[in-house]
């Protein structure tokens, strides 16, 4: 079992930065690919960037340029670095964790936290 517990969440205005982090239990943490989904009102959840146990990366297209990830295995945390955020990367934000490389469907994700808002005013 893996637990996940997002944090960083918050206001920001259009142009800012947030970071998310992402602390999981459990001692197999590095061994799973971390993702981030993030789900919109009244939209279906969607793949934001992921990155594997082998510290391969992938994005999403809407957020190439502007979003990075990471890893910490030792702390068993990842992280999402939002830069340049617009209005329409305002969702809920969730980690999970993934036992499949490459991973970013929701149905092939395992574990889920249970998600931090981002909102960012124009």
């Amino acid at each position: 079992q893996v637990q996940l517990v997002e944090s960083g969440g918050g206001l920001v205005q259009a142009g800012g930065s947030l970071r998310l982090s992402c602390a999981a239990s459990g001692r197999t943490f590095s061994s799973y690919t971390m993702g981030w989904f993030r789900q919109a009102p009244g939209k279906e959840r969607e793949f934001v960037v992921a990155i594997s146990w082998s510290d391969n990366t992938y994005f999403a297209d809407s957020v190439k340029g502007r979003f990075t990830i990471s890893r910490d295995n030792a702390k068993n945390t990842a992280y999402l670095q939002m830069n340049t955020l617009k209005p329409e990367d305002t969702a809920v934000y969730y980690c999970a964790a993934a036992r499949s490389r490459g991973a970013v469907r929701t149905t092939e994700y395992d574990y889920w936290g249970q998600g931090t808002q981002v909102t960012v005013s124009s």
